[in-house]
């Protein structure tokens, strides 16, 4: 059977070769063949046409919902960044800025068509940055950076913090800085009342400090006074307990203040060479003293060898043991208390010593042993009310043993005593023997001094005390009671004195005030005459200043006779000269 419906491309090859089919029929079946591959093949392009045009009708709808989700993100992301309270920025490795949010109108009142292309410096003062102190802002030297300035708007002053990151492309190489600005307005300011509230307390503390050592000073000045002089035995008990009665309490003041001092940062450790033996036998007689008092077996025990001399900070040693030995005094009613010192070795320079304070006391409960070292806190309120105190003396003790990379431990069964330990490590001492003026004991007459003193202080109790004293020193004083008649005496004919005790709380001129004008006297002679503070302050809170305004010294109050004496020795003139 002859086909005759063959494909158009199939016909054109047939016609363009004059192939005659009737003479040739042998030919059919092949071409038949040829006809159906033809045909199939436009089947399978007009498929394929099918599919791409589908894809592609898919391909524009996907690309056109792209779009719009993208120009919908776009519109989204410029909504949230241009509403976002804080302003976002970008700026050039110059600093200058390339991309503001509406948040910087908002907090600069400066359009942002006027503020792109600028330098930060255009609205930022050094004066007013703070945390950047040094560096130099938009740096490639740091990666990430932040500081706080402040920005007066609408007369009024907000802060800010800014956060800013240095920006690199795909080549890694910067190409400029993004970042952030918050206002903290609230935070500062919050900031700034609790420095306020701090030096308020500090100032507080000093001027309470300051009030009631001014009277103890009289209370433990004429006891010491009536000590030293001729007394019926039967006075010296009252005398005795007047004194520590009056110590005591100055004690209480020298814990709060401690405290206060140590929470804030100011206590730093004070390294000196001193004799480790001294110092335990001092321990030993000042509480077995105590002890005996109270009916209680009072020993220091060397477990082995210990350094005759070490390095460190024996004030506060002396402080730690004190508050331990104090506390084991006050809560044990019989039995004993012993120190127990140990040499742990030496090991890179260092001598390692511990410590141990036990005691037959009241004892502590498990659950209490964590609070006894919270400020303020004691075992219970009946401690409290029965032994009194401030309930501070462990809190001081853990806060400086921790100055010196130490801590305080304590085992303790109710009922049963406690045991309080601990351990620091001395550099070692290189020197054979060391000479502490404080172990030569002062006579109970004390050498005449042969000198004369001005003494600028308004307080009449402590005027007669120190009056008292340099009567049996032969002591040749004067006394002025404001920092005016200081600088009058100066302008008397033949003005003759070794050394000025200069209180430093007076009226009219004080005695930072006073001390000031005398140094800048243009007479290098009365400029540079010797100067010593009288202060109710504490050391700390003093020591500084009076070195800035060129102090020669401080004595503190209530005074200890024999330190006064070995300080207005130190001033003692061989030659005297008329100022």
């Amino acid at each position: 059977m002859l086909k005759r419906d063959f494909h158009r491309l199939l016909k054109r090859q047939i016609k363009k070769s004059e192939l005659d089919l009737l003479k040739n029929p042998e030919l059919m079946e092949f071409l038949n063949s040829i006809d159906e591959a033809y045909k199939s093949f436009d089947k399978d392009v007009m498929h394929i046409e099918n599919i791409l045009e589908q894809s592609s009708k898919e391909l524009f709808s996907a690309n056109k919902r792209l779009r719009n989700e993208r120009d919908d993100s776009k519109s989204k992301l410029e909504n949230l960044v241009d509403n976002i309270r804080g302003i976002i920025f970008e700026t050039d490795l110059e600093g200058n800025f390339t991309f503001l949010n509406n948040a910087w109108e908002q907090y600069s009142g400066i359009p942002l068509k006027e503020s792109l292309g600028r330098s930060y410096r255009d609205f930022l003062e050094n004066k007013n940055i703070v945390g950047h102190e040094g560096k130099k802002i938009f740096s490639q030297k740091h990666e990430n950076a932040k500081f706080i300035f402040k920005h007066k708007l609408n007369d009024k002053n907000l802060w800010f913090e800014v956060k800013y990151k240095l920006v690199r492309d795909i080549q890694d190489k910067a190409t400029g800085f993004i970042g952030t600005v918050t206002e903290i307005t609230n935070l500062k300011e919050t900031e700034l009342e609790l420095k306020k509230a701090n030096q308020a307390k500090d100032q507080f503390l000093s001027t309470m400090s300051h009030e009631i050592r001014t009277p103890l000073n009289a209370v433990t000045g004429l006891a010491n006074i009536l000590l030293m002089e001729d007394h019926l035995p039967e006075q010296d008990e009252n005398l005795k307990a007047l004194k520590y009665s009056g110590e005591h309490l100055l004690g209480l003041i020298n814990d709060l203040l401690d405290f206060n001092k140590i929470k804030s940062g100011k206590v730093k450790l004070d390294e000196k060479d001193f004799s480790l033996r001294y110092f335990l036998e001092n321990i030993a007689s000042h509480f077995a003293l105590r002890a005996k008092e109270k009916g209680i077996d009072f020993s220091v025990v060397k477990e082995n060898d210990l350094p005759f001399n070490v390095k460190g900070d024996k004030l506060k040693l002396a402080q730690i043991l004190k508050n331990l030995l104090s506390n084991s005094l006050k809560f044990t009613e019989k039995g004993r208390i012993t120190l127990y010192v140990k040499n742990l070795g030496v090991d890179k320079n260092k001598n390692e010593i511990e410590f141990r304070v036990q005691d037959t006391g009241i004892g502590i409960s498990k659950n209490k042993q964590r609070q006894i070292f919270e400020s303020f806190i004691q075992a219970n309120t009946e401690t409290s009310i029965k032994y009194g105190g401030t309930g501070l003396g462990l809190s001081i003790s853990r806060e400086l043993l921790e100055l010196q990379n130490s801590k305080l431990s304590v085992k303790s069964e109710l009922g049963k005593g406690s045991t309080f330990s601990f351990s620091v490590k001395f550099k070692v001492c290189n020197q054979l023997s060391i000479y502490e003026p404080d172990m030569v004991k002062m006579q109970p007459k004390y050498f005449p001094l042969k000198m004369k003193v001005l003494v600028a202080e308004d307080n009449k109790m402590n005027i007669l005390i120190l009056k008292r004293f340099f009567q049996k020193w032969e002591v040749d004083f004067i006394v002025a009671e404001n920092g005016q008649e200081v600088l009058d005496y100066f302008n008397q004919p033949n003005f003759d004195v070794d050394v000025i005790l200069m209180d430093l709380q007076m009226p009219i001129l004080n005695g930072y005030q006073t001390t000031k004008i005398i140094r800048s006297f243009k007479d290098k002679l009365k400029a540079n005459v010797p100067i010593v503070a009288l202060t109710a302050f504490a050391q700390t809170d003093i020591k500084e200043k009076t070195e800035r305004y060129k102090m020669n010294g401080f004595m503190s109050k209530p005074f200890n006779p024999a330190k006064l004496h070995s300080l207005l020795k130190s001033f003692q003139r061989i030659n005297k000269k008329a100022i």
